[in-house]
């Protein structure tokens, strides 16, 4: 092992006419062999193209989430139900909040407590619910969003082509009445009106006074096939509830929204009668914080992805290790005629490994290509299927790519080279 080592001390090529020769009997040697060195350099092609499409698919998705989240604008606090006892991100919390579990508490009430701190400039609270939707014998199962008036002020997307949205009297009145999201409008009423038509939820009439305008999806969700009805019409008349899933605040300066989230915070606990931290049943989050926890949630599942995709280029450096055990064995009379002419152990090593590194990295650029080609088609595919989500592909990427392919020639190819270097002249000549 100290050999193995002091060996790799010495892999310096000390002028460029030496780099030259090193390359040139590299690639001869690789030409003599071609398919071999083809199926050598598959396996690395599957590997990088895999890392490509990976993270251009994690940057997109990221780049996606984000592009929604300043939808809203930075200057906004949400109020979220969460489990008591764990985090906001934690299984447990989502688990709870998908069955309602202990998560109940969140009223309007808490919104009109918090909307006395001073910079708090206007609110929306909401839940989210599914029901089947009818209109003359056509059935389709859609998100209802139940929000208040001011919810216009929160969400800048949502811009009316037809009628216009709720007010405070439907509100206040408990009104049946709902604004439909552009997807709805084509599949209930086609190219047809559809203000003042009545469709039907959950068997109960509801008069369309409103159509928002075409704005696509948000990941897997389709904005268009949703629709909007006041809040307290989805929670009586729908629901049978009387709490909220979320609160959104607009703050007026935004130099002090994180001040302002610890006034929440503290008005929240106060409006729950809560004096242990451990014992919050909600999340208060800024812009920034949940910008932040994005890119926190992104990296970790990027970091993993990467790991699982790793193994195919983990499989392609055996395959290089294995071919390059393979080469030392039918050169050996070579590698004893090199050295009984002069050639030294280290120069016998940078050949060898400079022949895997060679081969991973055409396997790196022909992967990196394909990458490229394989997101520019995903994200055809995308468009056509109705999805903004778009894959990129940053020149970070490129360079992990291109560093990977490096890594493993060196890690698989260095000790069938060092084995090459330590073989005997006179054996390697007998042989």
């Amino acid at each position: 092992m100290k050999s193995f080592f002091h060996s790799l001390l010495h892999l310096t090529i000390r002028s460029p006419h030496e780099w030259a020769v090193v390359f040139r009997l590299a690639l001869r040697n690789l030409k003599v062999n071609r398919l071999r060195t083809a199926l050598t350099v598959l396996g690395i092609v599957i590997g990088i193209t895999s890392v490509i499409i990976v993270m251009a698919g994690g940057a997109g998705l990221k780049n996606y989430v984000m592009g929604q989240v300043e939808v809203f604008g930075t200057d906004y606090i949400q109020v979220e139900v969460k489990v008591p006892g764990v985090s906001e991100t934690s299984s447990e919390n989502i688990t709870g909040r998908a069955t309602g579990l202990a998560i109940m508490t969140l009223k309007e009430e808490d919104a009109e407590a918090v909307a006395k701190i001073p910079n708090v400039r206007t609110w929306s609270a909401g839940n989210i619910d599914q029901e089947l939707v009818s209109y003359n014998g056509t059935n389709k199962r859609v998100i209802l969003f139940g929000v208040n008036p001011g919810y216009t002020e929160i969400d800048r997307q949502i811009q009316m082509t037809e009628g216009s949205f709720f007010g405070e009297g439907d509100e206040a009145g408990v009104a049946q009445v709902a604004v439909i999201g552009a997807g709805v409008k084509k599949s209930f009423f086609g190219e047809g009106d559809a203000v003042g038509k009545n469709i039907k939820i959950k068997n109960q009439s509801y008069r369309v006074i409103g159509v928002v305008k075409e704005r696509g999806a948000a990941g897997f969700f389709n904005f268009d096939d949703a629709i909007y009805v006041p809040l307290k019409t989805l929670n009586k008349k729908l629901m049978g509830i009387d709490y909220v899933q979320f609160i959104t605040f607009k703050v007026r300066d935004t130099s002090r929204i994180e001040e302002t989230a610890v006034d929440i915070r503290e008005a929240m606990c106060k409006e729950h009668d809560i004096t242990n931290p451990d014992k919050e049943d909600f999340t208060v989050m800024s812009a920034a914080e949940g910008k932040e926890m994005i890119d926190k949630v992104f990296g970790t599942i990027n970091y993993l992805l990467l790991a699982l995709t790793s193994i195919s280029l983990i499989v392609g450096g055996v395959g290089i290790m294995n071919v390059m055990y393979v080469a030392v064995t039918e050169r050996t009379h070579e590698i004893g005629l090199r050295k009984a002419v002069g050639a030294s152990n280290s120069g016998i090593l940078r050949q060898f490994l400079f022949e895997a590194i060679i081969v991973t990295l055409l396997g790196g650029a022909v992967g990196i290509v394909f990458g490229v080609v394989a997101t520019y088609l995903l994200n055809n595919f995308l468009i056509r299927l109705g999805f903004l989500l778009q894959f990129s592909v940053p020149a970070r990427t490129i360079f992990t790519a291109v560093g990977f392919s490096a890594v493993t020639g060196i890690i698989f190819g260095i000790y069938p080279a060092w084995k090459a270097s330590r073989l005997s002249p006179i054996e390697a000549l007998r042989k």
